[in-house]
């Protein structure tokens, strides 16, 4: 590629700015940029009324070569609706509580150098995008995307229960606080449901989760089988019966996805491991879920108020991510 070629390309970052050190990124930004022989770049700040979708859009319309997100996991989220569709890059530079995209796409979460680096030297990867349809409680619907995980039930009240100042002191640490005060709600969610169109069937549950991602912070796996870019949601329902339920999924999860499934002599254990009833997963391309009553709801760790039910589906590799070229 001819000097010349390189010296056009630019960068947008689009940074919270109540998440990150903005001179420390201005300054990495800076270096690597220069190093890499791109022109000065676009600096996008999110604000109260747009979280970073209209800003992700704007750098579209700007003609950036990649787009550096500074934030959290819902920064992630509202620049990948921006980006959704485009031949824009994403370059993440976790600077959240949770920051699972990254994780899940072996990208540095506590290194800014090395994900700032990755932004300039890394090489494409199409990931796959949820599209979601919230049904609302005065009857209305609204269209969103996410990129890691979906959810009603213990999983929305522990994101709603979870206290800022907490978090902000010990991370995602504070989510034990929120699941433990979250958990003496011990009413089921009543739910009908369909996947791919099938037949519609009910269930009773304390959480849904729908996930493109299955690695969580603390290297809790999960959803073991899921994939970015396999075109595909796997889907998880906890509907423990007291303490001793509890305890069947904290070992199914902790212990056999987290521990068993990441050597090949363990996967072979797991895989003689007898199902649980307090844990059910479903695999598939699009979701429909009807609620008894309103829950609240949760996409990428944000609220999203009440709603009645949703439609989700998958939009196969319609985001391309900046990953580590290794």
């Amino acid at each position: 590629m001819a000097d010349s070629d390189i010296r056009s390309k630019r960068a947008a970052v689009i940074f919270n700015p109540t998440k990150v050190d903005v001179k420390k990124v201005r300054r990495a930004v800076a270096a690597a940029q220069k190093a890499a022989g791109w022109s000065d770049g676009l600096w996008l700040s999110t604000t109260e009324d747009d979280f970073g979708r209209g800003q992700a859009q704007a750098a579209v319309a700007e003609g950036v070569d990649v787009v550096l997100v500074a934030g959290g996991d819902g920064t992630v989220r509202a620049v990948a609706e921006g980006l959704r569709g485009s031949a824009v890059a994403l370059a993440l530079l976790p600077s959240g509580t949770g920051n699972v995209l990254a994780r899940n796409l072996d990208i540095a979460v506590t290194q800014l150098s090395a994900s700032v680096q990755t932004a300039f030297t890394g090489v494409d990867r199409a990931i796959d995008v949820g599209v979601i349809d919230l049904a609302r409680v005065d009857g209305s619907h609204e269209e969103h995307t996410f990129v890691v995980l979906a959810g009603l039930g213990l999983d929305a009240k522990m994101v709603a229960n979870t206290r800022p100042e907490l978090k902000k002191r010990v991370g995602w640490l504070a989510y034990v606080d929120a699941i433990a005060r979250s958990m003496r709600d011990s009413e089921k969610i009543r739910m009908r449901y369909r996947v791919d169109g099938g037949e519609e069937r009910t269930m009773s549950v304390h959480t849904i989760l729908v996930g493109n991602c299955g690695l969580l912070p603390g290297n809790v796996l999960l959803l073991p089988e899921a994939e970015v870019d396999d075109g595909l949601f796997d889907v998880v329902t906890l509907r423990p019966e007291g303490f001793g339920g509890w305890a069947q999924i904290w070992l199914k999860i902790v212990w056999e996805n987290g521990v068993l499934r990441r050597s090949s002599v363990g996967r072979k254990v797991a895989g003689l491991a007898r199902d649980v009833r307090t844990l059910r997963y479903l695999r598939g391309r699009r979701i429909t879920v009807a609620l008894d009553r309103p829950e609240d709801f949760e996409l990428d760790g944000d609220e999203f108020g009440l709603v009645t039910g949703f439609d989700a589906w998958v939009d196969p590799a319609a985001l391309i991510v900046r990953v580590p070229a290794s």
